[in-house]
């Protein structure tokens, strides 16, 4: 991190990720209040440092003017929260909200607090629960003036320019190499955040989907069924390959096209459970990839990857069950064929 100007900054919701950007702005000499309705995440943070706060108008209360307040919160509650804590602000205060909203939700908060002269920012924020350490990436909207007050804290968060590589060709100036970016009017730093985590769901869904393709490359190997509803393997002397699928997560790690830091995680998660037993295989969404989706209709750009990895994430849930009911009772309609019970 880079030592910036110390400011003072407000965090209300102290889950994994804002407790770790508190954290991670203490170390880097700000200060900060802190505020959540589990008393002992505040308690775990005043013992590091931070100012803790009983409720949303004590918090405001031991804020400094102009406030500025951040929520780490999850998007089905920022709102009512936002209303709440915008009731005990005042003009020029700024309140900040780094979780994963939807970009419209942001245009519309932005101007119902503007009447009242309060500046709303989105922040898409991205690095996970590593991000104590590593830094977050950060996709900013709102106005200039909000925007560039809370620099320092910008910069303390942001991963620096020394977290990757200069972009040979590229020109100096601006903040994208340190990590952050002023992304353009309210909304926008969400929207990019959205496209991100879209983007997100493709290259996972690539990875295990290509991981998944190695695991299964002994299909030879197997028994094989022969009946009418099972289609054969044709050429199984082809398909006779044991690959340790955790060796090649590992080995495209270094030099490969394909080496990220998702498949370095890919990498960790089977170094510790080959095979992956500890998990179902059910895969949440949390609403960015639904947003980009609806984003690229509207914008008619075609987005066939993320769209499909969204609805392989549906699946992975069983929401695609009745489907596939509709369609076996259909082949027993037509043809007679009884469903085969695995």
């Amino acid at each position: 991190m880079t030592t910036s100007t110390p400011m003072q900054l407000g965090m209300v919701g102290l889950g994994r990720m804002g407790a770790n950007l508190v954290r991670r702005l203490m170390r880097d000499g700000h200060h900060c209040v802190v505020f959540d309705v589990d008393q002992s995440a505040v308690a775990a943070l005043v013992a590091e440092g931070a100012t803790g706060a009983t409720s949303l108008e004590d918090f405001v209360a031991k804020l400094e003017v102009p406030r500025a307040a951040w929520l780490m919160l999850p998007a089905g509650i920022t709102g009512k929260i936002l209303d709440e804590l915008a009731a005990h602000m005042q003009k020029d205060d700024i309140i900040i909200d780094g979780g994963n909203s939807y970009y419209r939700d942001d245009i519309d908060r932005a101007a119902k607090l503007a009447p009242k002269g309060l500046h709303y920012v989105d922040c898409g924020t991205s690095g996970g629960v590593w991000g104590l350490d590593r830094g977050y990436c950060l996709m900013i909207g709102g106005e200039n003036a909000p925007v560039q007050h809370l620099d320092p804290i910008w910069k303390s968060i942001a991963p620096g320019s020394g977290s990757a590589e200069p972009t040979p060709g590229r020109k100096p100036g601006g903040t994208a190499q340190d990590g952050y970016l002023h992304c353009g009017p309210n909304g926008a730093g969400h929207f990019v955040k959205m496209v991100h985590n879209g983007i997100e769901y493709g290259m996972m869904a690539a990875i295990g989907e290509g991981l998944s393709i190695i695991k299964h490359a002994n299909a030879g190997k197997q028994e094989q069924v022969i009946d009418a509803e099972t289609t054969p393997l044709r050429d199984p002397q082809y398909y006779q390959y044991d690959i340790p699928v955790g060796e090649v997560a590992e080995v495209w790690r270094r030099g490969s096209v394909v080496g990220s830091w998702l498949v370095d995680l890919t990498a960790a998660a089977m170094a510790d459970d080959p095979n992956l037993d500890a998990f179902t295989g059910s895969v949440s969404d949390s609403g960015e990839g639904r947003w980009t989706v609806l984003a690229a209709v509207e914008e008619g750009v075609p987005a066939s990857v993320i769209t499909a990895s969204l609805f392989e994430r549906f699946e992975s849930r069983g929401l695609g069950n009745f489907t596939d009911k509709v369609m076996s009772a259909m082949r027993n309609e037509f043809g007679g064929h009884d469903e085969k019970k695995s």
